[in-house]
């Protein structure tokens, strides 16, 4: 897992690593070395302590969507510009639609929101980032007119993990020091947040892969869910 770190310039996420900063161990300071290029990793595993520590709002954490394996348990969606209300609940709509079931959270700033989709087992990236790219090419094409502006990206971000990296990382849900301003929660369609957030997570729907590909068969009936490309302009 990643944790977040703060100074007076900037912020950012870093591996927990049992190695981190220690003297000739560490081959951070100046640049050295990158964390999962460094020789000397050991990286934390994730506890039930390192999580009660997020939900109490002592440290924030994130976790790596893409597994070493190139599969993944979910697929989450970034949307972080002026209209991401609009769009998430276009994309919501357009998911439901088609049957999938999608859960919203409003992000730790309150301004933006992610979309995550469960699934049942280990499903390749690849095959998530499909699904994913579909129902953005759908509801750009069914809800919002061609444009999506606020869309960012999809998590995982990658179909095979990178040479020498992790892959992106996300940030989890239910921090517990930004949910008392109404970020970092999860929220219903009208983007109104649950009053019991453990029921929610209790009642979520994991997708099977049986789902998922008849899904994705569903949305690309008359699409090409490579016609998304053009909302990256890089």
């Amino acid at each position: 897992y990643a944790q977040r770190w703060e100074n007076p310039d900037k912020s950012g996420y870093a591996p927990a690593c049992h190695n981190e900063w220690v003297p000739d161990v560490c081959g951070k300071k100046g640049g050295q070395v990158k964390c999962s290029e460094c020789p000397n990793s050991r990286f934390k595993a994730l506890t039930d302590e390192v999580i009660a520590r997020h939900l109490r709002g002592l440290i924030t954490i994130g976790t790596y969507a893409l597994l070493f394996d190139n599969t993944c348990r979910f697929l989450a969606a970034d949307f972080d510009e002026e209209t991401w209300r609009d769009d998430v609940q276009a994309y919501v709509r357009a998911a439901c639609s088609v049957g999938m079931p999608v859960y919203i959270e409003v992000s730790r700033s309150g301004e933006g929101a992610h979309t995550w989709i469960f699934f049942e087992t280990k499903v390749t990236a690849a095959a998530a980032r499909e699904l994913g790219t579909a129902l953005v090419t759908l509801t750009c094409k069914s809800q919002r007119q061609l444009k999506l502006s606020s869309y960012d990206r999809l998590f995982p971000s990658q179909d095979v993990m990178p040479s020498g990296h992790l892959g992106n990382l996300i940030a989890l849900p239910l921090q517990g020091r930004k949910t008392e301003s109404g970020g970092s929660v999860f929220v219903d369609n009208d983007l109104v947040p649950y009053q019991d957030q453990w029921a929610l997570l209790e009642g979520i729907h994991r997708v099977s892969e049986v789902d998922m590909k008849s899904c994705l068969e569903r949305i690309v009936v008359n699409n090409d869910p490579l016609e998304v490309a053009f909302l990256n302009q890089e």
